[in-house]
């Protein structure tokens, strides 16, 4: 849930708080179209839905991530064309950094200014949609800034799932893992769903655990197989949100389970609010993280 995720790592942030109650779905909105590199297009319904692109320009790995050149265009502008496509009905970039405002306006992109002091992507969608006044039933799609191949059909895909399940005030995606050493892979994040599709809990560690096929084989990871019809799915990091939880998120207080794990999504779940999970069949591009990422992408987009 922060501006770094993907199926790559995942980030915390802190607050102090309380909870409220989960907000009615949302009405019926728009459809999507338009297809992406490396993936399906959107199709059927859709609701109204907007999309918020967290962009932070300070990067550990690869600074100035966000202007980075992909075939003449800047890296967050190629994720937002991407997001144009999936049926929003807007998208933002949201930064605090002059510079990737300026590029996001020059290629007609609307542009939200933030505070340079959030610890995480999510706060940066609440402080978005506090300042665009968007209503409690809105559906917001955080799109992650370093994710220039991100399928059109995956952002509508999960603000659909939010729509369709009422209860769940964050919806996010999974697809199946087939290979053991994911499973027990701690940077592959882990979610078990219960039977109408609500995330059970995200982990680092291989769950589900299949006892009576492992054992205790657990430090003989590399020599395991996984059972047929194994329900072990990989999280895929993008996350749809109602606009009346991003208010209320940064008054949530940080869950110790979620600071072992370094997993931010379980302070929603840790607090009570329900997170639905759309299975998708598709395993999703890869985000850009280092400069080998980025030059395999642009090789992708012809430099």
């Amino acid at each position: 849930m922060s501006e770094e995720l993907g199926v790559r790592s995942e980030e915390e942030n802190s607050g102090a708080g309380v909870r409220s109650p989960h907000p009615s779905p949302l009405r019926a909105g728009a459809r999507a179209s338009g297809s992406a590199p490396g993936g399906d297009a959107p199709c059927g319904y859709t609701p109204h839905f907007k999309v918020v692109i967290p962009a932070r320009y300070a990067s550990t790995r690869l600074p100035g991530k966000p202007l980075a050149d992909i075939a003449g265009k800047p890296m967050v502008v190629r994720v937002a064309e991407q997001a144009q496509q999936s049926g929003a009905s807007e998208v933002w970039i949201a930064t605090d950094h002059a510079g990737v405002a300026d590029a996001g306006r020059a290629h007609g992109i609307d542009v939200c200014m933030t505070s340079p002091h959030h610890a995480s992507g999510t706060d940066r969608l609440a402080e978005v949609a506090l300042q665009r006044g968007w209503g409690e039933d809105e559906i917001v799609v955080n799109v992650q800034g370093d994710e220039p191949l991100i399928d059109p059909g995956l952002i509508g895909m999960v603000a659909r799932h939010l729509h369709d399940h009422p209860a769940a005030a964050i919806s996010t995606a999974c697809h199946a893992l087939q290979d053991h050493a994911e499973l027990f892979n701690p940077n592959v994040v882990k979610v078990v769903l219960d039977r109408e599709g609500y995330a059970l809990y995200f982990s680092r560690a291989p769950i589900p655990w299949a006892r009576d096929a492992w054992g205790n084989a657990q430090t003989l990871a590399s020599r395991i197989s996984l059972p047929e019809d194994f329900p072990a799915f990989r999280h895929i990091g993008i996350y749809a949100y109602r606009a009346a939880f991003l208010k209320i998120y940064g008054l949530l207080s940080p869950a110790a389970v979620e600071q072992y794990e370094a997993l931010e999504q379980l302070r929603a779940l840790w607090h009570g609010y329900r997170i639905s999970v759309a299975l998708t069949a598709a395993v999703p591009a890869a985000g850009v993280d280092t400069m080998e990422d980025l030059e395999r992408v642009r090789s992708l987009f012809g430099r």
